[in-house]
């Protein structure tokens, strides 16, 4: 079982759709906001040291299951896991709450494949990478 981790992120005022609540295109952007922060933070193998590393991260399917709304000036809680390894991907679960009310407000999960950036082809998750991010 891996970690959970989780960043804060404030709702904006152009995040917001013409029905006064958080647009659903933004829940994958709060998403992926969190998973570069704690990329970096929790698992000190930031985007930068992939790229330096000759690798980047492309999205190859997303899941959001869609429960309440947030609103203005809500704080949203994302938690993220990892979830497993399979060839040159990586499956990443997310759940958001609402900071005050605690109530889910959306939960999914995204795959991620690791691309070889002299090439741009998937390329096998090196074992060492896996060793870092089972935590």
């Amino acid at each position: 079982m891996h970690s959970v981790f989780s960043t804060e992120i404030i709702v904006r005022p152009d995040d917001i759709d013409m029905n006064n609540h958080v647009h659903f295109s933004k829940y994958l952007d709060y998403f992926l906001a969190a998973r570069y922060d704690q990329m970096g933070r929790c698992y000190n193998l930031s985007m930068e040291k992939f790229i330096e590393m000759g690798f980047n991260w492309v999205a190859s399917k997303m899941s959001i299951n869609y429960k309440r709304a947030l609103l203005l000036g809500d704080v949203a809680v994302v938690k993220t896991q990892l979830d497993s390894f399979n060839g040159a991907q990586v499956k990443v679960n997310f759940w958001i709450y609402n900071k005050i009310t605690q109530k889910l407000i959306a939960d999914g999960y995204g795959n991620f494949t690791l691309l070889n950036i002299s090439n741009l082809r998937p390329t096998r998750i090196p074992q060492e990478i896996i060793d870092n991010y089972s935590l």
